[in-house]
């Protein structure tokens, strides 16, 4: 079987798509600021900052995954973070460019991840991958990184970048955050609760790009949410139905969440609604299109 070589292979989604691939009997190597041949998923050396990348993950690769970013909700939105969202995920991308071309190999297709943060803020529109991106920060963010992902592109390699929406998994971003005031016994919707999320399970976000890897007419830009989005109030109550725990569902008042988190608030509070037509047409099939099948799924403790 061919071999997979992931940048961010260790993170939230890179870790469940490595064991996916894995799976489908996919070689699967990761790319880490620290080095490690003997581990499950033997780990080459990068250093985005320094520019460097052992050729030896590259020349192996058969096709070539980037997950690679610091975590947009991880840290206050300082001036320094936000320069390192970006560049976390723009160099990433253009050391690999480089490599490919430097090392005269070419991977048979290079997926990167991207965001529908590039939508913006859009209230009750339905957003195709068409759309123009909106505004303010996360706008800003994914226009550069997917400026970064044209420029493989630009060099003839296939290229498929997933703008990714809410991932649904317990182990870590935003449901995780959400399943705190669970234990509770509340469920918390942001502001006026009327937003849109436009969410996905962590299991078809992987098959998604697996699904992305294999079709080899797949190019350009695809949404990564489940068909059937939700506004943040109907994700707060369904939380508490598919866990099948008793409580309130209660709000986190918009200038509250403003006073805490600064702008970085616009992660909760804008509304996004966001279709997955286009992903569909490629042949793709959900698992989980609907909310509390997906959360149901989610909360028996596989995953």
């Amino acid at each position: 079987m061919p071999t997979v070589l992931i940048g961010g292979g260790t993170g939230l989604v890179g870790s469940r798509l490595s064991e996916r691939l894995e799976a489908k009997g996919y070689t699967v190597l990761h790319l880490s600021r620290t080095a490690n041949l003997a581990a499950r998923f033997p780990a080459y050396h990068w250093d985005v900052e320094a520019g460097t990348i052992d050729p030896e993950a590259v020349k192996q690769a058969d096709y070539v995954i980037n997950l690679a970013g610091a975590g947009i909700a991880d840290k206050p939105w300082t001036q320094a973070r936000k320069e390192l969202i970006i560049s976390s995920r723009t160099e990433t991308t253009a050391l690999l460019r480089r490599s490919f071309t430097d090392l005269e190999h070419r991977p048979q297709a290079f997926i990167s991840g991207a965001a529908i943060g590039y939508y913006g803020d859009r209230g009750d529109t339905v957003l195709t991958e068409e759309a123009q991106p909106g505004e303010g920060f996360l706008s800003e963010s994914c226009v550069a990184w997917e400026k970064a992902i044209e420029q493989v592109s630009a060099t003839g390699i296939r290229t498929v970048g997933i703008r990714i929406g809410v991932v649904l998994t317990p182990k870590g971003g935003a449901l995780e955050k959400m399943l705190l005031p669970l234990k509770a016994g509340v469920s918390t919707y942001f502001g006026s609760g009327k937003q849109w999320y436009s969410w996905i399970h962590i299991d078809d976000l992987c098959d998604l790009f697996i699904h992305a890897l294999e079709q080899g007419s797949m190019q350009g830009f695809y949404n990564g949410v489940a068909p059937n989005p939700v506004r943040n109030k109907e994700l707060a109550r369904t939380l508490l139905s598919a866990s099948a725990k008793k409580g309130l569902v209660l709000p986190a008042p918009a200038f509250v969440l403003r006073i805490a988190m600064g702008e970085m608030a616009d992660v909760v509070l804008q509304s996004t609604r966001v279709s997955s037509e286009k992903t569909e047409h490629t042949g793709f099939i959900f698992q989980y299109p609907e909310l509390e099948p997906a959360l149901v799924d989610l909360f028996d403790g596989r995953h």
